[in-house]
């Protein structure tokens, strides 16, 4: 058995993440306080009790969605003596959540990856002004097609995430997404879903961001990762701390080329996907991106208790 350990990204959030595995192992709670000190202030009040539109923040919910994948990893060495190096062949995140991959990989500290995607956050939240940017889901159409439609559509557009076959996201200028969305229907997408997001991630508009994140990551210590890492933008597995400090930059404005990195993934001998943290996205995602793997999710103590079971 080979194991991909993957990390969600932002849209896997809700009030009440994380709590049961705080209240119940040490190793979790230790991990929340961590954040919250690096943080200057109790995030975690805000994971565990909302309110949703706060924890919904860029700012907030980065953070708080690495802290609960943190959390669970901290939970899977202690109690189950699994650690990453161990068992991983190699990790992956979905954006914000490639961060949480390097900091279980060894690269951040858990300190310092709070901080950098506090600072994320931030500039991704603040590159453009509210409500002038969006992004959307385009369903039914393949990469190249909604590839075509976004650059068609206006200057600022741009496909910013490759989901999965059929399931690709544009982002840019509100105008030019709204128009997106218009010629994505007329060649044929099933649908055209704007998405409830407070900034249009992953394309050109982010240029700010990316600088801030260049500036933050010039400051910051970086190892080699204990295993490799998939790279969002890439598709491409790095070992190198200076080449993976490139390639987050570039994160920023380029595509999360998530459908090709599992594929990767598996054409390099991953059968199995373990999603640490919050939520189900990704393991949803499973079967059309890796068909013929298997992928569970793993972020509460409930799933530990099962995952105790079958190793």
């Amino acid at each position: 058995m080979s194991i991909a350990f993957t990390f969600p990204g932002q849209g896997s959030q809700k009030p009440g993440m994380g709590k049961d595995l705080a209240d119940n192992f040490t190793a979790a709670r230790q991990v929340f306080q961590a954040v919250d000190e690096a943080l200057g202030e109790k995030l975690s009040d805000i994971i565990w009790e909302g309110p949703v539109e706060e924890l919904t923040l860029t700012r907030n919910a980065q953070p708080a969605l690495m802290a609960v994948s943190m959390a669970t990893i901290a939970v899977l060495e202690t109690e189950l003596g699994i650690k990453v190096a161990d068992k991983a062949s190699m990790v992956a995140g979905h954006s914000l959540g490639e961060y949480s991959a390097l900091a279980a990989a060894g690269t951040f500290s858990l300190a310092d990856t709070a901080r950098l995607l506090r600072t994320r956050g931030t500039a991704m939240q603040s590159a453009t002004p509210v409500g002038t940017g969006a992004m959307a889901a385009l369903l039914g159409l393949d990469f190249a097609a909604a590839a075509e439609v976004a650059a068609a559509a206006g200057d600022t557009c741009q496909a910013a995430n490759d989901n999965a076959p059929g399931q690709v996201v544009v982002s840019g200028s509100k105008a030019d997404v709204e128009l997106a969305m218009q010629l994505a229907k007329e060649i044929g997408a099933k649908r055209a879903i704007l998405l409830p997001v407070s900034a249009p991630f992953h394309c050109d508009l982010m240029a700010p961001a990316a600088k801030a994140m260049e500036n933050a990551l010039a400051e910051v210590e970086m190892s080699n990762p204990s295993v490799p890492l998939m790279a969002n933008v890439s598709a491409s597995l790095l070992t190198d701390a200076d080449a993976i400090k490139d390639s987050l930059v570039a994160q920023v404005t380029g595509t999360v080329r998530w459908r090709e990195s599992v594929g990767n993934m598996a054409a390099k001998g991953v059968d199995t996907f373990w999603e640490i943290g919050s939520g189900k996205v990704l393991t949803g995602m499973l079967r059309r991106n890796a068909p013929g793997t298997s992928g569970v999710a793993i972020g509460t103590v409930e799933d530990i208790k099962k995952l105790s079971q079958e190793i």
